[in-house]
């Protein structure tokens, strides 16, 4: 399965956001992870933000969590 993660804010988020897209703001993602999230670790995932800075921040926990595919999507004009 393939998920889309917009890891920017909920502000952002509502701004507008790639189609299809999930928001799990990088913020809260290690608390999300803890928590479970409802992706299998050989998902693949794409997150992305504003330029790309928390997609690497988000891909590493993410990885370091044990998700086997997760690709950084850089920023938000690269998904649309």
């Amino acid at each position: 399965m393939q998920h889309l993660v917009d890891v920017r804010s909920p502000a952002e988020f509502q701004t507008g956001h790639a189609p299809g897209a999930i928001n799990f703001p990088v913020e809260q993602l290690a608390i999300q992870l803890d928590a479970g999230l409802a992706m299998a670790t050989d998902d693949e995932i794409t997150v992305y933000c504003a330029a790309g800075g928390r997609a690497g921040v988000a891909k590493t926990l993410l990885e370091r969590a044990g998700y086997l595919h997760v690709t950084n999507g850089g920023g938000l004009s690269n998904m649309l």
